[in-house]
């Protein structure tokens, strides 16, 4: 038997069937569980307060160590439907962004579309609690999660960011993988593997256990067995890598451009 593990987990709906596999008899009391938001999840593995994380992809390079656990990820291929850029006016006519303040996958996954992709150089505004009342006018937003699903309706133009990835890459797209920040045991990595298989195998049971939330149930079934692409398989591998190559393009540029000259 190995010592207990602490994993910080997305508390969105896209995470309940892990979190449905995690609360199994056989899982439970090998494991410290904590529900975060995906921005704490990161800074719980990067702090070394947990040592597991279903964490947001885009951190993996601020970690001095880092180990992808399971066949199994949070990821699409094509739409996902509840992470989104959000407008009043057309693509073109964005003259700032609202960066969603609970995930920086999704916020530079915008800003590595923009740049290569979309072609348009908005400025970026950090968002803050309740940010969403001010995306208006030339001002367009970046939404997340279960808000997502839910205010995503309220605005003329809606951007999947996955769908556009997939366009501009013709990959799926990885927003979480399970994440060590140290070797773990292959016994609870197995153990691991097993319980996220046991959640997304039983999505009617994952849902009649946890519901949906505000989110309709019906939508919410097709967005976890249709938008939501569960298995980390080579192609996503493929995409994760190019995506944090764009991130180290980003970083780097912004380095340079605060870097005062000699």
């Amino acid at each position: 038997m190995y010592p207990k593990i602490r994993l910080s987990v997305v508390s969105y709906l896209n995470s309940k069937p892990f979190i449905y596999g995690l609360e199994q008899a056989w899982m439970k009391d090998q494991i410290e569980l904590e529900m975060d938001i995906p921005s704490v999840c990161a800074s719980k593995l990067i702090s070394g307060k947990v040592d597991i994380g279903l964490v947001p992809v885009a951190i993996l390079p601020e970690l001095k160590e880092y180990h992808l656990l399971t066949d199994y990820c949070i990821g699409a291929n094509g739409n996902v439907n509840s992470v989104v850029l959000v407008s009043q006016v057309p693509m073109t006519e964005i003259e700032k962004v609202v960066m969603d303040y609970q995930s920086r996958t999704s916020v530079m996954l915008a800003r590595v579309l923009a740049e290569h992709f979309w072609k348009i150089s908005p400025d970026w505004i950090q968002g803050k609690d309740g940010y969403e009342e001010t995306i208006s006018k030339t001002t367009a937003g970046i939404i997340i999660g279960d808000r997502a699903l839910i205010l995503k309706y309220q605005f003329k133009y809606v951007y999947d960011l996955s769908g556009e990835w997939n366009k501009f890459t013709g990959l799926p797209f990885v927003f979480a993988c399970w994440v060590s920040n140290k070797p773990i045991s292959k016994e609870f990595t197995a153990d691991l593997n097993k319980a996220a298989h046991s959640g997304i195998s039983n999505i009617p049971e994952v849902l009649e256990m946890y519901g949906s939330g505000s989110i309709d149930p019906e939508v919410a079934e097709r967005y976890l067995t249709e938008n939501i692409d569960y298995h980390f398989d080579a192609d996503k591998k493929i995409a994760l890598q190019l995506f944090l190559r764009y991130i180290g393009e980003i970083k780097t540029l912004e380095k340079s451009e605060t870097t005062p000259s000699t």
